[in-house]
């Protein structure tokens, strides 16, 4: 039986892939890439890496295998468990082993396992037929500038300002007939003259006012019909990143587990019974894979060592 033919098929519909005792494949997706440097494109694509933390068994491959090879799930679980002895006698001896259409799997010298995915196949479905591409780089030709040269010697017309004489003549002449009164009528003469003057002053200060506030109005609009208020709504965000703490053959002894975790602060939840016949029961759920991961981590250290990460929309 080839373990990562199945391991493959699987990664084309799961984010995350378990084989019990080992370590989990996980995938995440990568938009498309340009190199600029070589002038490449990438489609989207799925990134798949490696967690030799998440061991557990959550009954996905066991069941795919179960289902290919018309076995019974308990002969599934078996089997993977013979195909881990392999892979890590090998990983004692060679110090790597290499999965088809998956990745390679070494040793360094701290003796943890490395995993260096394949490139050459995408699990991202969406990007089926999809392949890079290598485009010409485009050569642009500078384009000359042709600079216009003015002569010197051109001549330069000057159009003079037309202003009205009217303003001037009209206050001369009120000028003119105020001097003549006030030299023949003494101070009645005088009088008249001031008035006449105020008159005149007033005309054109309200018609300047006047031109004044048209121009405001003319700049002065309105909105008659305002746009309608819009109301943002903010949909709370999905948690598929569970922390399971276990998963158990009795609804009892699912229900006892859960009232533990609660008492020591977890936010632990009890999930419906999965296909297998098992109650799982989870620390807590969380909306980012780095936050369950974080978690996860400290809940190995501090309280339970066999936790493991389940990605699952609940």
């Amino acid at each position: 039986m080839k373990m990562d033919y199945y391991i493959s098929q699987l990664l084309y519909r799961y984010q995350c892939v378990t084989v019990p005792g080992f370590g989990a494949f996980l995938t995440e997706i990568q938009s498309a890439q340009l190199h600029e440097n070589s002038h490449s494109f990438y489609p989207p694509k799925k990134l798949v890496s490696f967690n030799a933390h998440v061991k557990n068994n959550d009954g996905l491959l066991a069941n795919h295998i179960a289902q290919s090879e018309k076995m019974s799930y308990e002969v599934a679980v078996a089997v993977i468990e013979s195909q881990v002895a392999t892979w890590k006698n090998k990983l004692h001896d060679f110090g790597a082993i290499a999965l088809k259409n998956v990745g390679e799997i070494a040793v360094n010298a701290e003796q943890n396992l490395v995993f260096t995915p394949y490139d050459q196949v995408n699990y991202l479905t969406s990007s089926f037929g999809l392949t890079s591409y290598v485009s010409p780089s485009v050569k642009r030709e500078a384009v000359p500038q042709e600079v216009e040269i003015v002569s010197e010697k051109a001549p330069i017309q000057f159009i003079p300002e037309k202003r009205s004489s009217a303003p001037f003549i009209k206050y001369a002449a009120i000028f003119i007939l105020g001097a003549g009164l006030l030299g023949t009528g003494g101070y009645f003469g005088n009088e008249y003259y001031q008035n006449k003057i105020q008159q005149e002053t007033l005309a054109v200060q309200t018609k300047v006012q006047k031109q004044v506030e048209q121009k405001i109005q003319e700049a002065t609009f309105f909105i008659s019909n305002p746009l309608p208020s819009v109301t943002l709504t903010v949909s709370e965000g999905k948690m598929p990143y569970h922390v399971v703490a276990g998963a158990f053959r009795s609804e009892n002894n699912a229900i006892r587990a859960y009232n533990a975790l609660i008492r020591l602060g977890y936010p632990a939840r009890r999930v419906e019974q999965n296909k297998n016949g098992l109650y799982p029961v989870v620390y807590g759920s969380y909306s980012s894979y780095t936050e369950a991961q974080k978690q996860m981590d400290s809940i190995q250290k501090k309280h339970n060592k066999e936790a493991w990460l389940l990605i699952q929309e609940l």
